[in-house]
């Protein structure tokens, strides 16, 4: 009997469980600096139904090469090119490079405009030292634009990424820049972009999904190797919650009450009986709410 990769990832996540994901620093400095910007990374933009930006980078930030680019889209979900849906597409990023004059063309393939049409989430950059600048661009299965970009954000390489990471001995800025932006290892995952394992967050607060080596797809859109999302939220002595963004969106705003909660993350096939990659749970306090 042949065995497929889709098959062995599945059964990782049957046999494994779900994995924990990546925790608060251990470091007191280092953890204090991280939760400093906690409702920056969390804040909710009810305010903005629809829109893309940059999930990790802020304008103006410090990088080395290579460094991760993370995506954000809010009100739409993400969709393999080639697939038509009226409210999905895939990301495309601007590299030194203006918003092309005729939304109604389609984005070129080159350097200064790079596709993601296979569902992705984010991507790995090796720009040369010096000041680069990056917008998001989002677009239909024809690659033709919706009217849904980011504000253009400069990042400034300041060469290729040292063997030893920047210790916090270099300032919370030096060390958070480097933090956020650091590549992660090659294979199948998912998680949050935005919070740690044991993080503490006011509510509502956002919940920014990826996943690493695999697509995201509406259901009944994906293939092989995309899926969609699906948030279970569990909490001792509260009813349990299940977010299924099976409109292929990756990031959900969570209205929840003080307490500790444990969130498990899937990426699912089209049946919703498979796991595309292993779970990850995200244990999480609620420390206040704010009030609109």
């Amino acid at each position: 009997m042949r065995v497929t990769a889709r098959c062995l990832w599945a059964a990782m996540a049957v046999l494994l469980g779900p994995a924990h994901a990546e925790p608060l620093p251990r470091d007191d400095r280092e953890r204090a600096c991280w939760l400093q910007s906690t409702r920056e990374r969390t804040r909710v933009r009810l305010n903005q139904p629809t829109g893309v930006d940059f999930s990790n980078l802020r304008d103006g930030q410090n990088v080395r090469s290579p460094f991760q680019v993370d995506f954000a889209v809010r009100g739409m979900g993400v969709v393999p090119a080639g697939m038509k849906h009226p409210k999905a597409g895939h990301h495309h990023l601007l590299v030194d490079t203006p918003l092309p004059l005729n939304i109604g063309d389609s984005i070129p393939f080159n350097d200064g405009h790079r596709h993601y049409g296979k569902g992705q989430t984010g991507t790995t950059l090796n720009l040369p030292p010096g000041r680069h600048t990056l917008r998001l661009l989002f677009a239909d299965h024809d690659h033709k634009p919706y009217f849904v970009y980011s504000p253009e954000i400069t990042v400034n390489v300041l060469g290729p990424r040292p063997a030893e990471p920047v210790r916090i001995d270099a300032g919370c800025e030096a060390w958070y820049q480097e933090e956020i932006s650091r590549p992660r290892p090659a294979g199948r995952r998912i998680l949050a972009t935005n919070l740690r394992d044991g993080e503490p967050v006011v509510s509502p607060f956002n919940l920014r999904l990826a996943a690493d080596g695999v697509g995201v797809a509406p259901r009944g859109h994906g293939g092989a190797d995309n899926g969609h999302f699906v948030i279970e939220v569990r909490s001792v002595g509260k009813p349990g919650q299940l977010i299924d963004l099976a409109s292929g969106a990756t990031q959900a705003n969570l209205f929840l009450s003080p307490g500790g909660y444990e969130l498990r993350l899937r990426l699912l096939d089209d049946t919703r009986a498979k796991d595309l990659a292993p779970p990850a749970t995200l244990d999480i306090t609620v420390v206040a709410q704010e009030r609109f």
